[in-house]
């Protein structure tokens, strides 16, 4: 039998079959036994929502699909997906986002297949949100809103720790920084002041505190130093597991901290002078010196 000769079915018996195919899927992604989706299985989920949508008045379903479509990712969040990260703390908590938000992608992929002639016709049609937004929005709605000044603020610490210089997981922090990113859906809204702002903020705080210390206790030169190790490694950290577009604030941040607010104190060092810009031979860098004195 065609779809076209197909019986004419009710919203409640549809929807069953896509519930029947979700449920498969939110257990694929639960990691529990469940054999992966066949070309068949596709297809009979495929030709459902194509029934259910083309179907003559009152039997158009496309409204109420649309709908359940993004009351069938509400439901998995509250039922699944935030217990799962309220539980977890710190860096617990940053590896199941880092997962969650995984699965949600790929759950977006796979729904946004079963439902697309939705996205062909009655979408179009009513210029409605695209099912992969629709998708993505609710992850932003119910798990970030929720949960991203702690995500924020766990990964703040993370960084704090390495500057100490103890070891940590790196590309943990590439996964969740990025997660800020592709919130945005294109837009660095969510990354530059959810996160960037305060990541920024904090920066500032820390070499503060150790510019404080470090003045006190040093030489010009061995400052100076310390100073240019401190610009190396923030650009690491760039490099590694930050947006690009935080290089140049970052080292901003950096060089007012440890610079610019002590420019007087490091002209005024009593050995500061040519001789005092070479230790073992090493030059201390004169885009640096050049920083110090224009201030």
């Amino acid at each position: 039998m065609t779809m076209s000769e197909c019986e004419t079915i009710d919203f409640e018996q549809g929807w069953e079959v896509m519930r029947k195919g979700i449920t498969k899927l939110k257990n694929i992604l639960e990691g529990l036994p469940e054999p992966q989706f066949s070309s068949e299985d596709y297809m009979h989920l495929y030709e459902t929502i194509y029934n259910m949508c083309t179907q003559k008045p009152p039997h158009d379903y496309s409204q109420q699909l649309y709908d359940k479509y993004r009351e069938s990712y509400e439901e998995y969040i509250t039922s699944t997906v935030l217990p799962s990260l309220r539980e977890k703390h710190d860096e617990f908590m940053l590896r199941e986002l880092v997962k969650r938000w995984a699965n949600h992608k790929i759950m977006v992929r796979w729904l946004s297949r079963f439902f697309y002639f939705l996205e062909r016709y009655f979408i179009a049609q009513r210029s409605l949100r695209p099912l992969n937004e629709v998708g993505l929005t609710c992850f932003s709605d119910l798990v970030y809103k929720e949960l991203n000044a702690k995500v924020r603020d766990a990964v703040i610490s993370l960084i704090d720790q390495e500057r100490e210089g103890e070891q940590i997981d790196r590309a943990l922090l590439k996964n969740v920084v990025d997660i800020f990113v592709e919130i945005g859906m294109g837009q660095m809204d969510h990354y530059e002041n959810d996160f960037e702002e305060a990541m920024l903020k904090d920066t500032a705080a820390y070499y503060s505190r150790k510019a404080s210390k470090w003045i006190s206790e040093d030489s010009c030169p061995d400052y100076m130093l310390k100073v240019e190790e401190c610009l190396r490694l923030e650009k690491d950290r760039v490099s590694h597991y930050l947006h690009s577009s935080s290089e140049p604030k970052l080292l901003e941040k950096v060089q007012h901290e440890l610079l610019s607010v002590y420019a007087t104190q490091l002209l005024e060092k009593e050995q500061f002078g040519c001789h005092a810009l070479f230790r073992d031979d090493k030059l201390i860098t004169s885009s640096m010196m050049q920083h110090v004195t224009a201030e």
